[in-house]
């Protein structure tokens, strides 16, 4: 009797453990997915910047001229459209207009999705010290722009459409190298067109570089050398968001093992048959129901014994 109450006992346990189990499966499955977000990108544009050593009469004295026009970064939007840049103090004492234009424009956006420079100069005159009559350099128009999106491949351009006049000579850029302007008496400039870089987050394009030597002796000034670059643009990627998390997937139910054969072996007489549950697939009933079944069975030869023996002994009677 012990042993037939624990047994269901132990079944009811194991039941609560599984239904225990199936309840707190669906918290697991439906656990918030990981998300990340990605910073923003960075960008840059100038119109013009000056890198100059000027050299006074016996290059006794050197007064750096160093100088940027609409320079602007982003993460915040900025926008810059200054037209001239002057330096003072150098030709004696006047001030040299070093660039004159009609449009210099320079603009940078940045946020989480993309990042962007810009940049345009048009119908503009560059000069230095010594040089109050002629440019340097004359140029109809040059632009330059960078574009650095999350996920994508950086861009970079510069075109210089249209004439350049250096020195007062009229000139043809080429995209196979640089172009040396010699002048006598006044100098040199080589200009290099449309340098681009990008890589797999930024890009850089610069429209237009000079490297200046020139020597116009006037004006106190012996030798102006350095360079200057105009239209420059910078960029750089935000970073690309994380790919989310997927949810777990639910743990594909288990197949049922096929059952296998009973297991054949020879038997005495005596020898009931071993039964094997999880081999046959019986109900785990089974043992109580043939429990059952043989107690009926005796019960019903007792009766049928009881019954022979009253006839007999009326019959004697």
């Amino acid at each position: 009797m012990n042993s037939t109450t624990s047994r269901p006992s132990a079944r009811r346990r194991t039941l609560a453990a599984a239904v225990a189990a199936l309840a707190t499966g669906p918290a697991l499955l439906t656990a918030p997915a990981a998300h990340a977000t990605g910073g923003e990108g960075r960008a840059s544009a100038v119109v013009l910047r000056t890198d100059l050593d000027v050299a006074l009469l016996n290059k006794a004295v050197h007064v750096p001229l160093t100088a940027t026009l609409n320079e602007v970064h982003a993460p915040a939007s900025a926008r810059r459209t200054a037209l001239t840049v002057t330096l003072d103090g150098v030709e004696q004492g006047r001030p040299v207009s070093v660039l004159k234009a009609d449009v210099a424009t320079a603009q940078a956006t940045a946020d989480g999705r993309r990042a962007e420079g810009r940049t345009e100069l048009a119908r503009a005159k560059v000069h230095v010290p010594g040089l109050p009559l002629l440019s340097l350099i004359e140029l109809e128009k040059v632009t330059a722009r960078a574009l650095c999106e999350a996920g994508g491949q950086p861009v970079a351009e510069a075109n210089v459409p249209g004439r350049v006049t250096v020195l007062g000579k009229r000139v043809t850029l080429t995209a196979g190298g640089p172009t040396k302007v010699e002048v006598p008496g006044v100098g040199e400039v080589t200009l290099t067109l449309s340098g681009t870089r990008t890589t797999s987050r930024t890009a850089a394009a610069t429209a237009l570089a000079l490297t200046v030597s020139v020597n116009p002796l006037k004006a106190n000034v012996a030798d102006v050398t350095g360079t200057i670059t105009l239209a420059e643009v910078t960029c750089e990627s935000p970073k690309a968001p994380a790919a989310a998390a997927a949810p777990a997937a639910p743990a594909a139910p288990t197949a049922p093992a096929a059952a296998k054969p009973a297991d054949v072996r020879p038997q005495t007489a005596g020898e009931p048959p071993e039964a094997n549950l999880a081999e046959t697939g019986g109900s785990s009933l089974t043992p109580y129901l043939a429990g059952g079944s043989l107690a009926l069975l005796a019960g019903g030869a007792g009766a049928l014994a009881l019954t022979r023996r009253a006839r007999a002994a009326r019959t004697r009677a």
